[in-house]
């Protein structure tokens, strides 16, 4: 059976039981899963007056039993709606199955990551071959402009490679 979408999870980081979003912010690969637009809060009403930038470290995952997701890329296939607001991503230098380094807060950069905003699969981020149970940790990071207007943003990330046939 092929890898389907499914099978490549994004998996929180912050330690394996972590579940809570706002803890995300590197560290051992948690075994829950979440959904790109559940990884930051709300823009409050101050931040969006002052700006802020924030950051989230998750993990690819493979999940497959058997197969691997070969030439992997990740890309934002869908950035925020604001034009107040933007996304970015870069992959942890600790590369395929490290541990990403922790941040001291959701303010913290991580150290000596380069963000960018791929917006295909052909410019995408090159995750390698990702085999069975392999993890790459990446880091994403929210911008919001200084005067925001307020805005129910989204956003999409996607991850795509092939399999043997």
């Amino acid at each position: 059976m092929p890898i389907v979408s499914s099978d490549i999870q994004y998996r929180m980081s912050g330690g394996a039981g972590n579940s809570n979003p706002d803890a995300s912010l590197g560290g051992a690969e948690s075994s829950t899963s979440f959904t790109a637009n559940a990884v930051f809060d709300d823009v409050s009403s101050a931040e969006a007056t002052a700006g802020s930038t924030e950051y989230r470290c998750f993990y690819v995952h493979n999940n497959h039993a058997t197969l691997t997701l070969q030439s992997a890329k990740i890309w934002i296939q869908t950035q925020t709606p604001s034009g107040d607001t933007d996304i970015a991503i870069a992959l942890g230098g600790e590369g395929l199955n490290g541990t990403a380094e922790t941040v001291a807060n959701e303010n913290t950069a991580p150290s000596g990551e380069t963000f960018s905003q791929p917006s295909s699969f052909a410019g995408g981020l090159s995750l390698g071959n990702l085999a069975p149970g392999d993890r790459y940790p990446v880091w994403v990071r929210r911008t919001v402009n200084a005067g925001a207007a307020g805005a129910n943003d989204s956003w999409t990330i996607s991850v795509r490679g092939d399999t043997n046939p």
